[in-house]
């Protein structure tokens, strides 16, 4: 809606009208039978500066949700540490919940090698009360 305005001889009062934005929460459990688990893939990529943490589709051509260490953190030194990606994935797995997404296969990319960061992220996803399916290292390997 856009403003009105009332003018006067001297003066001009300008009324805003607050518009109220309703978000809608979608959901995938309606469409499943009780019992049954609603399967995503998640995606961690660990690198040596940042931990990103995302959900797909089974096809992988949507993303369901996202985080990254770097969105938890507000110094830039931090954005590495394993801490941010064990928050990252803790994110991941409550948004998960609210669309109803129960169970998850984990595509680990550790290009920084077998270090704590893509393992505190990995181990975060159970804790937070995601079930794992199947974990699967797809890092490429150079020779």
């Amino acid at each position: 809606m856009k403003p009105s305005r009332i003018k006067g001889k001297r003066e001009q009062i300008t009324i805003h009208y607050s518009e109220k934005k309703v978000e809608q929460v979608i959901s995938l459990r309606s469409q499943v039978a009780e019992g049954e688990n609603v399967f995503g893939f998640c995606h961690i990529f660990a690198s040596l500066n940042d931990t990103f943490v995302y959900v797909t589709h089974l096809s992988g051509k949507e993303t369901i949700c996202r985080m990254t260490g770097g969105m938890k953190v507000k110094d830039d030194q931090d954005e590495s540490s394993p801490y941010t990606g064990m928050l990252a994935a803790q994110d991941v797995a409550q948004r998960c919940k609210e669309l109803g997404i129960t169970a998850l296969h984990i595509k680990l990319w550790a290009t920084a090698g077998n270090r704590p960061k893509g393992q505190s992220a990995l181990k975060a996803l159970p804790h937070s009360g995601m079930k794992i399916r199947r974990i699967e290292d797809v890092t490429p390997h150079l020779f």
